[in-house]
């Protein structure tokens, strides 16, 4: 087997079935134009959850079953993929071929039930579990070593407790530096940061109040500034991150007038942010000042007039940050936009890896 070099990069983008009999990831090659071609499809060796939600906290449609961003999610340097597992309580670490194929090298128990989200930061990986009030397990975080060759080791003393025992997690994010671990909280309407110690574990959390309801996706800039979508206030707000662990309000819940603001990801200079408004099937874009005030620019629909309407969830942006990508949940299709210099998106495709509408699918990541 090949592995990836810095110099010999595949482009790429992965989803993630979520299938409740054996959960997939699906690959597709990006050409020089942002364009995908279906690439084929790697069994995670786990199950999904399909259509059914993590929990009672959701709208039960079938759109969005995880809850979560960062279901899919690769390694900083692009050598490994992490998966979860959440209807078999496991996740999945591949190897990234210089072809760009992802190659299974591990599956371990993620140290809870349910897990929805994981993030690496060099060799250390942190996931996410929502628990299962049914079975009396309750949420929490859990840390595992990933080595050279993608196998996982967990990490003794490292599960943790949430800011309550049954909040539910919709993101786990490593800082820029590693230093902290910040998890956005569905259900408490809470952001708990964790020191995280030169072993590996975790110290906290540190419970910071959301500004509005319902915080779900969060990304980092590299300046430590902190972006957080509010699904039931419909709205990003930002914060700066103190060294206690302390969130201060930048801007507050800029509402941009759409449903269920979930995901966001930036551009690569950092000027621009986009959030997807999943149940209005839109994407809006918005800008961010030097001090990290945020604005709402403008508006696309997630797929174009002719084409059934896609509902957005994961999404990310490639590498030379000229084109932005998203997951419709409710089609199991990937929708390709060509970022312009003014933050503005234009659609170039609608990418599918199957004939019919797939729903249950979540997870989205860009090489």
């Amino acid at each position: 087997m090949q592995l990836m070099n810095n110099n010999n990069r595949a482009r790429m983008v992965y989803m993630m079935t979520n299938n409740e009999v054996m959960n997939q990831v699906i690959a597709f090659y990006m050409d020089m134009n942002g364009m995908l071609t279906f690439a084929g499809s790697f069994s995670t060796n786990g199950r999904g959850t399909g259509t059914k939600e993590v929990s009672n906290a959701i709208v039960r449609n079938g759109i969005d079953p995880l809850t979560s961003q960062g279901a899919l999610t690769l390694s900083r340097d692009g050598r490994f993929l992490l998966a979860v597992n959440a209807g078999s309580h496991s996740i999945s670490s591949f190897i990234i071929t210089d072809s760009g194929i992802p190659v299974l090298a591990d599956v371990k128990p993620s140290g809870g039930a349910q897990p929805n989200s994981v993030n690496v930061f060099g060799n250390l990986l942190y996931v996410s579990n929502v628990g299962n009030a049914e079975n009396n397990f309750a949420s929490n975080i859990t840390g595992f070593h990933i080595d050279d060759n993608g196998r996982l080791t967990v990490i003794s003393g490292s599960t943790h407790s949430l800011s309550t025992v049954n909040a539910q997690p919709a993101q786990i994010l490593f800082s820029p530096d590693g230093s902290k671990i910040v998890v956005s909280e569905f259900t408490s309407n809470h952001l708990s940061v964790f020191n995280v110690n030169k072993n590996g574990t975790v110290t906290g959390p540190i419970v910071n109040n959301s500004y509005g309801q319902g915080p779900l996706g969060a990304y980092f800039l590299s300046s430590g500034m902190l972006l957080v979508t509010e699904a039931v206030s419909n709205a990003l707000s930002s914060y700066s991150l103190s060294k206690d662990g302390i969130l201060q309000v930048i801007s507050g819940s800029v509402r941009n007038g759409y449903k269920t603001a979930c995901w966001v990801v930036s551009t690569r200079d950092e000027g621009f942010a986009y959030i997807t408004n999943t149940l209005s099937g839109t994407i809006s874009t918005y800008r961010i000042d030097i001090n990290g005030a945020l604005s709402v620019v403008g508006h696309n629909t997630s797929t174009p007039p002719g084409i059934a309407l896609g509902l957005p969830m994961d999404v990310g942006i490639s590498k030379d940050g000229r084109h932005f990508y998203t997951l419709n949940g409710n089609q199991g299709t990937v929708s390709v936009f060509n970022i312009q210099d003014d933050g503005s998106l234009v659609g170039i495709q609608v990418a599918a890896w199957t004939n019919y509408p797939y729903f249950g699918s979540q997870g989205l990541a860009v090489l």
